[in-house]
């Protein structure tokens, strides 16, 4: 991997730049037979605004030389990428059949691009070329296939027309079998491209780019390449990998005629399954035990298809991932699932653009590092937004292992679309959602964006999951600030900016997201588009600041998560774009603005949020059944019990369903459930029924005290199953809960209600306080840092700060450093602290500064001026005070100011792990007034 701090020259010496061609040229040699090409002196590059780091190892006559097309392979083609003569038209009425062009384009970079040697924009265009079919390939098809062309194209070869294609972003094929002849044959592509002169899917493409809309793409802008083929072949892999059956659903499009289909499954170069059926039949092929395809595993079978019979003899290489998708409760919200399991997917918005080659990577490698970047700095997901990429990006994000958002390329914005222009974008849509439903890494298809050409959303939503009921359908990202998404699909999905703010809650049907957020930008002289042009949607002054900004509003995903059902995040963005300035990257990848360490701790301390109980945390149990999903599991009486518990509930009942989850008291990898209100005592079974009793410290009690974590019986959620009694599970019925055995002899224990009854989602705790203070007394907190601890929290001027009270301190100082305990504003289970000298005014957090407000009444001001109370870290005899909606973040001093901070985060230079739990604990004192 190349330096990520250190510009590159932006020019090599001549020899250099020839030995880069001779090796590619033998690269390419070894995998096909290179085709003719004008000679390399006809090609002249222009110079980018920025170069990246692979801008000079652009091969000039066999630039991306890798098979195009990981999904569908096969060992014989021929490249076509490299220089090709090129013209502007002003119209495509006659091709130059048998003309020379007068100039030279590097294919397969867009011509608006510097390295494709034009660097301006056509409506309209030819290009032109030669090539030699390989004698090896006699008595075959020949097949001329175009990874995308910008956007409307005609093909001939020899003179012959061949066939059009309408669309920008789809790979399409010609046979061409029957237009070539011996020796040379000529190629000429008639490319229209009028970008947002028209209704067509663009993306972010404008002929006159500004703001965050950029630098068309037009002509051909993927490889070009010739393969042979029996008459009869396979033309695409439609993979569905099916986790519960343990097998691989799979359609194999072919054109011809042929007989059957042979498709076996290779693990390590092994066959572990095989099936044989029809071409166009759908084909289950074992997969045994199968390792499953997520973030942290993201492992690959190969795969190996072959036509059978009369007509066969095609044979193509793929490969796929067995992964699971869907919907479910998880923590009394309704989540996405990978794998029947919560995965926080924290991804960034990736736009797809280069200074050099605009739509086009310079190389693959370039390709490879902006997915690689994303992944090391602790991102899940990626959100490729309104573009689709050439097969090999989705190549690498099924093999590094990031789950995809796949965005349909948008209309242009300010018109609204015709008749025409709809059939067009869903052909398109169509044609997309097809080319790319065996891609691993995908679990979420985008139609819309933001409104931006959107018309009816609800029936395009349902066309999509009709389509792939597979995936999840997003069908408008942003609905929240610019369009009326129609109420279908899986996803609501909100824009905030900078945010992350309050998105919406999910839905019964509908899973939450914040599909855009963040925007926070920071300018390097010297790697700008144009210099002095930048924006972002807020700028920083410097890197540290960045940092700080990025660990700020990121670390409030947490909150939102568990308090609003937040199951995504996407970031805007991992690198600039144009005059953009919101990246981790500069646009042209040579610098890295922020500390990738820092920002890695940030992105796993969200995903780790999601991944289920720990010990030593407060939890409670939701019941699943549909009946009773507002039901959550209590003691009453003594006894285990399930009732509705909301947030409207008593003080007693919230308590009651709250618990500590501790290590096993018989087994330490499994867990014991302790009362929050009465410590001591825990849930136990004895003769089947679940209680609340203290422990007697035998190993009896521990044994009946310990259940073991299992993957819950319906599939989704958690079932506790007992130490020492397996088989058995906590289980409620009628308000009563009990362990039980499936079918054993209950006459409400059938099979039917079992596994719903012994499911349930670990949730937020109905008691978020882990520490108790009176309410309604006044207190004091005093400092116990060893340097200050004649120092008491107090307000001065509205702002929270430290200073030393004694009795021989003035009474108003004293009033200052008194606070009033009342019930949390925003939540009875945490607390609020009042003014002492100014009622009606509350410590709160605005903008991590703590200080002293008067309430407005407002939800917001509620949430910022409640803090649940837990142990503190500096010892007995202290507490924390943590912000009750921006998680990891407690109450903390530091020369005399006090601010929320984070332990080790860059949200100030005085935030060190070393004094850190000092500085956030407090000990309650009595009042000083």
């Amino acid at each position: 991997m190349r330096p990520e701090r250190t510009p590159l020259p932006t020019s090599k010496p001549l020899a250099r730049r020839l030995l880069g061609a001779v090796v590619a040229l033998l690269t390419a040699a070894s995998l096909l037979a290179v085709a003719e090409a004008p000679a390399a002196a006809g090609y002249i590059p222009k110079a980018p605004p920025l170069t990246t780091p692979w801008t000079d190892d652009v091969s000039v006559t066999a630039p991306h030389p890798e098979y195009p097309r990981p999904q569908l392979t096969r060992p014989d083609w021929q490249g076509l990428n490299g220089q090709w003569q090129f013209t502007g038209a002003s119209s495509l009425g006659s091709p130059p059949v048998g003309q020379t062009l007068p100039e030279t384009v590097l294919v397969p970079y867009p011509i608006e691009s510097a390295l494709s040697g034009i660097q301006r924009h056509e409506n309209n265009m030819w290009y032109r070329r030669t090539f030699t079919v390989p004698a090896g390939w006699a008595g075959r098809n020949v097949q001329l296939n175009f990874g995308a062309v910008m956007s409307n194209s005609a093909v001939w070869v020899n003179g012959t027309k061949i066939g059009e294609h309408r669309g920008g972003y789809d790979a399409f094929t010609f046979d061409v079998t029957s237009a070539l002849r011996a020796g040379a044959n000529e190629l000429i592509v008639g490319v229209n491209a009028p970008v947002d002169a028209a209704g067509a899917p663009v993306g972010k493409q404008r002929l006159n780019p500004s703001g965050i809309f950029y630098t068309a793409s037009s002509g051909i802008w993927q490889t070009v390449w010739l393969e042979p083929t029996a008459p009869a072949h396979i033309t695409r892999l439609d993979t569905t990998p099916d986790v519960p059956a343990g097998r691989l659903d799979l359609v194999v499009r072919t054109a011809g005629t042929a007989q059957g289909v042979r498709a076996e499954v290779l693990s390590g170069g092994v066959v572990v399954g095989s099936a044989t059926g029809a071409p166009g039949a759908r084909l289950s092929v074992p997969v045994p035990n199968a390792r499953l395809w997520s973030p942290d595993d993201p492992y690959l079978y190969d795969l190996r298809v072959t036509l059978t019979g009369t007509g066969g003899g095609d044979a193509v290489g793929g490969y796929f991932g067995m992964r699971s998708l869907g919907k479910a409760v998880v923590n009394g919200f309704l989540r996405p699932v990978l794998n029947g399991r919560f995965v926080f997917q924290i991804g960034t918005l990736d736009q797809g653009y280069w200074p050099d080659g605009i739509y086009t990577a310079p190389t693959d490698e370039a390709l490879r590092f902006d997915l690689e970047q994303q992944k090391a700095l602790g991102f899940n997901t990626v959100r490729k937004h309104v573009k689709v990429e050439p097969a090999r990006w989705y190549y690498w994000a099924d093999r590094l292992g990031l789950m995809v958002w796949q965005d349909m390329p948008s209309m242009r914005t300010g018109a609204a679309p015709s008749a025409a222009d709809k059939t067009q974008f869903e052909s398109e849509l169509r044609r997309m959602v097809d080319q790319l439903r065996g891609t691993t890494s995908i679990v979420q298809w985008v139609p819309f964006n933001e409104g931006w050409g959107e018309y009816d959303p609800a029936r395009i939503a349902d066309l999509v999951k009709s389509w792939d009921p597979t995936r999840l359908v997003n069908n408008n990202s942003g609905s929240n600030c610019c369009g009326f998404d129609g109420g279908n699909g899986d996803v609501i999905d909100d824009h905030i900016y900078v945010g992350p703010g309050l998105p919406q809650q999910p839905s019964a049907a509908r899973v939450a997201v914040l599909g855009e957020f963040g925007g926070i930008g920071l300018i390097v002289p010297g790697h700008e588009w144009q210099p002095g042009a930048g924006f972002a949607y807020e700028m920083s002054p410097d890197a540290a600041t960045l940092n700080r900004r990025y660990a700020e509003v990121t670390a409030t995903l947490q909150g939102l998560m568990w308090s609003r059902g937040l199951s995504a995040s996407i970031y805007t963005e991992p690198t600039d774009v144009e005059n953009e300035r919101n990246g981790f990257y500069t646009y042209d990848r040579q610098i890295l603005k922020v500390d990738a360490n820092q920002v890695r701790k940030v992105n796993l301390a969200i995903r780790a949020a999601a991944a289920g109980p720990r010990a030593n945390t407060l939890v409670s149990l939701g019941a699943t059944t549909p009946c009773c999903t507002n039901r959550y599991l209590r003691h009453a009486g003594g006894l285990g019990v399930t009732s509705p518990v909301s947030s409207g509930s008593d003080v007693t009942t919230r308590l009651d369903a709250s618990f500590w989850l501790r290590p096993g008291l018989a087994d330490a990898a499994c867990f014991s459930f302790e009362s929050r209100n009465y410590p001591g005592r825990y849930l136990r079974h004895f003769n089947s029924r679940v209680r609340l009793d203290v422990s007697d410290g035998s190993a009896g009690f521990g044994g009946d005290a310990t259940f073991c974590l299992r993957t819950g019986r319906t599939g989704q959620g958690v079932s506790f199953e007992s130490k020492n009694l397996p088989g058995r599970f906590l289980r409620h019925y009628n308000s009563e809960v009990y362990i039980a055995a499936s079918g054993a002899g209950n006459p409400w224990d059938t099979a039917s209600s079992f596994a719903e009854d012994t499911t349930w989602q670990v949730a937020s705790p109905w008691w978020r306080s882990s520490a108790d203070l009176a309410v309604d007394q006044a207190l004091s907190l005093r400092v116990v840092t060893s340097c200050c601890t004649d120092r008491y929290l107090r307000h001065y001027d509205s702002l929270g700060r430290t200073d030393v009270v004694t009795a021989a301190s003035d009474a108003t100082t004293k009033q200052d450093a008194t606070f009033v305990v009342r019930r949390g504003l925003a939540d009875p289970s945490c607390y609020s602290f009042e003014s002492r000298n100014y009622p009606g005014r509350y410590l709160r957090h605005s903008q991590f500064r703590v200080r002293v407000d008067a309430g407005d009444g407002s939800a917001g001001f509620a949430r910022d001026a409640t803090f649940c109370v837990r142990p503190g870290p500096a010892g007995a005899g202290t507490i924390a005070l943590d912000s009750y909606n921006i998680a990891t973040r407690s109450v903390r001093h530091y020369n005399s100011e006090v601010w929320l901070a984070a332990e080790g985060g860059p949200n100030s230079p005085y935030d060190a792990a070393a004094s850190y739990p000092a500085d956030v604990s407090w000990a309650v004192a009595p009042p000083w007034a």
